[in-house]
């Protein structure tokens, strides 16, 4: 463990003003968000920031797995308490891929974008993914939130298998990335936008790559197929089908498409 607390040891400082001062550093993990949801339950103070060098289980959105290399990744989770509604909630995920987009920039140089709705890509190629997950009251107010993020940082390489949709920080800067640095300045700009939340869907849309596009949205047992026009009040995504109509996505996966596809 002292040569993983030697790398994190400049972070806590760097954080100073914001409050994401308890930091804590795990080598390995089943899930981060887990970990973190179990503080949440016992009553800790929002702010907890929990990072592990590696993750047996992490989780991803509709209960996928995320894999990554050892020490390869930034694998975080945080705890909030954010005075909101539920109904409201989808703002904090759209802050924490606009603060994960603007991190890579400011660490690597990485023109990065946003895939509805919790997606950072280069191209379109996935850079990294976040998971929201909250503690919702009887009368719809939140008690917790976990927000974990995984961003690929240092890979060797990309497996072959998902060589075409996936990459990772050092493979696009042509050098090695910072995960402390990129981290510090994660967690700054999602202080910032957790400010000025009304602020955030402007933000959002403006770098939502999926707007404008041609889209398939997998929704269940079939999918949505047309352009995406919108992302509405409620954070759903608008969808203008073929027909005209308007269709509005609350969940589902979406795959960029070419004009030409069906």
């Amino acid at each position: 463990m002292a040569g993983i607390t030697e790398t994190w040891a400049t972070v806590r400082a760097s954080l100073e003003g914001t409050r994401f001062t308890d930091v804590r550093v795990l080598d390995d993990v089943d899930s981060t968000n887990r970990v973190v949801l179990d503080e949440a339950a016992t009553g800790v103070a929002e702010g907890l920031v929990v990072v592990a060098e590696h993750q047996r289980a992490g989780r991803g959105r509709l209960g996928r797995t995320w894999v990554a290399p050892p020490g390869g990744s930034l694998l975080v989770s945080v705890l909030l308490r954010p005075d909101l509604r539920a109904e409201r909630l989808h703002l904090v995920t759209m802050a924490a891929g606009l603060a994960v987009a603007e991190a890579v920039s400011v660490t690597a140089g990485i023109d990065a974008v946003l895939k509805w709705p919790n997606d950072v890509l280069v191209g379109d190629r996935k850079l990294a993914g976040i998971l929201v997950e909250a503690d919702v009251a009887a009368d719809g107010t939140s008690r917790s939130v976990v927000l974990g993020a995984g961003v690929n940082v240092n890979w060797d390489r990309v497996p072959e298998e998902i060589g075409a949709i996936a990459t990772a920080c050092n493979l696009e800067a042509g050098r090695t990335v910072s995960r402390a640095d990129l981290l510090v300045a994660l967690l700054r700009g999602l202080e910032r936008r957790l400010h000025a939340l009304d602020a955030v869907a402007g933000e959002y849309r403006g770098k939502l790559a999926t707007l404008g596009r041609r889209v398939r949205v997998e929704v269940g047992s079939g999918a949505v197929i047309g352009r995406a026009v919108d992302v509405d009040h409620a954070g759903r995504l608008l969808v203008e089908v073929d027909s005209g109509c308007i269709v509005e996505v609350a969940a589902g996966d979406v795959v960029h498409l070419r004009d030409a596809d069906s």
